[in-house]
This record gives C-alpha cells, structure tokens and sequence, in this order.
C-alpha cells in the first residue's frame, strides 16, 4: 500500500466483525470505534462512516464522522470516487462494496486492520 491520505472506515462493518454486543448500543459501539481509530498516528485523514442509530455521532480530533444520509455503503462510494486521485483505502469487510470502490482503483482493507480481534 502507498501513501494513503484519506482513510474510509465502514463504521457499521467494522463494529459488526467482533461480536461484543455491539447490537444493544450501536451508537457507542460507533463512538468507541471512532475513539480508537483517533488513537491512530499515522498521518492521515479519517472518515468514519456512519448510519441508522449511528448518526449521532459526533467527529473528534483525528476522525470526521460522516452520518450517511441514506444507505452507508452509498455514501462509502460517493466518498471513494471524491477522493481516488489523493490516495484512499476503504476499511470494509462488505465484498459488494469492495468492488463497487474498485471500480475508482481503491484499495481495501479488512476490519482488523484498525480493530484487532478480541
């Protein structure tokens, strides 16, 4: 992978891989996430992605919190064709969306690139 300058994360994916019951608050399995991924050092721009109960979210220091307006997976798209030319990686597990942000030449990744397995 080279230089990536905006990082895409799949909020409701990533949460989705660990099964920590995460489905009884998904708004603060959103935020926890968010507060990880704002521990990352690694000069670049986060995106986090977020939608249904997740909307309200709000972005910290390191991380923009994008509430999608409709479908996630959409917005994820919308986002990877807006930033293909500066370098992006789209976190996602979700292989219909893997190929829908191909489409631009993005890379992706897996969940457990910024939220390591319990």
């Amino acid at each position: 992978m080279g230089a990536v300058t905006v990082l895409i994360v799949d909020a409701a994916n990533v949460v989705g891989s660990v099964p920590d019951g995460w489905w009884r608050d998904r708004r603060g399995a959103a935020e926890r996430l968010r507060d990880l991924l704002a521990e990352r050092d690694a000069g670049e721009e986060i995106v986090l992605v977020v939608e249904g109960a997740a909307r309200g979210v709000e972005s910290v220091p390191g991380v923009r919190v994008d509430p999608a307006p409709g479908s996630g997976d959409d917005r994820i798209v919308e986002l990877a064709g807006q930033y293909a030319e500066r370098g992006c990686v789209v976190v996602t597990a979700d292989r219909e969306l893997r190929a829908r942000v191909g489409a631009f030449g993005v890379e992706c990744l897996g969940p457990r690139s910024v939220r390591p397995a319990p």
